[in-house]
């Protein structure tokens, strides 16, 4: 049976009684995994981790962490998470060490933590570094040695490689990793990078316009990849293309010349390809389109 470590029933938020930011949200996520919380800006997600860290208050309590309320047990509930919302807060003028010491006393927890959580985010040789003076990657990784020092069972991170250089993506893409698979640390992070989540997440929730598209491990979102083939079509009378293939079947101009199409299975290819050329268009290109997670999100928040 699965152990969900987050669940939510029915989450709804609004700021205002005009505009409401989350509609019934269930969330379901699972001990053990990665999960990829992805949106384009303005989903809803950072009002989601928000309210699950209780910074933001809800009404009939609709969320459960570790299987217990959080509305009633938030304090203890808390001190089993560590998370990095929206932007770093270091001190410039500390060391990366030092900022970890004054983290540290805070929670607290023992001094030889800080010397474990460097070598954990890879930043123990530059411990005695200025924190101003580490590049954006670095400070994404204190950041997240930070809400590591306490030994969290939970990780919850928005947006973590927002902005970095691909070297920096590639660094904070192996550490999730890294922490979940030694240390089997449960990590909620959010993202509108698609494809960086496929590469790291087991488990995945797509929102829109705060409500769950989908939810549900990565394989068997890939596995919905076969249900939104795509043909791409290159023909010299664009216009009259359009209008002998849309009649039972999505097409959407993508050029001058081009269109793509929703095909069910490859012997739509030829059918399509008869159609234009028993009607005197000249096909340059006929050939499918690989399908990555960006398309399956557009098609999946467009259904």
């Amino acid at each position: 049976m699965t152990s969900f470590i987050i669940r939510t029933n029915g989450l709804e938020f609004s700021f205002s009684k005009r505009e409401k930011i989350l509609h019934s949200l269930n969330l379901d996520i699972p001990q053990g995994s990665i999960y990829g919380f992805l949106g384009p800006n303005g989903a809803g997600k950072t009002t989601t981790l928000k309210l699950l860290l209780g910074l933001l208050k809800v009404d009939n309590n609709p969320i459960t962490l570790f299987g217990e309320d959080l509305a009633r047990n938030r304090l203890p509930l808390l001190r089993r998470i560590g998370s990095l919302i929206e932007q770093p807060s270091l001190y410039g003028h500390l060391t990366g060490e030092e900022n970890l010491e004054i983290f540290r006393l805070a929670y607290p927890c023992k001094k030889e933590r800080i010397g474990k959580v460097l070598k954990i985010v890879g930043l123990n040789k530059a411990a005695n570094k200025k924190a101003k003076a580490y590049s954006l990657g670095m400070k994404q990784r204190l950041a997240i040695a930070i809400a590591l020092l306490h030994d969290p069972e939970l990780l919850i991170l928005d947006e973590p490689t927002n902005g970095l250089d691909p070297t920096g993506i590639i660094e904070t893409r192996d550490l999730i990793i890294q922490l979940n698979k030694e240390f089997n640390t449960t990590i909620l992070v959010s993202s509108h990078l698609l494809n960086e989540v496929e590469k790291m997440a087991t488990h995945v929730g797509i929102i829109h316009y705060g409500k769950l598209m989908f939810q549900g491990t990565l394989s068997e979102l890939q596995r919905m990849k076969s249900r939104f083939t795509t043909l791409e079509v290159e023909v010299d009378d664009i216009e009259n293309a359009k209008l002998l293939l849309a009649n039972d079947r999505p097409v959407k101009q993508v050029g001058n010349f081009t269109l793509h199409i929703n095909i069910e299975n490859r012997e739509s290819l030829a059918v399509i390809n008869s159609i234009l050329v028993q009607n005197q268009i000249k096909v340059y290109k006929l050939g499918l389109v690989n399908n990555d997670l960006e398309d399956l999100f557009v098609q999946i928040i467009s259904a």
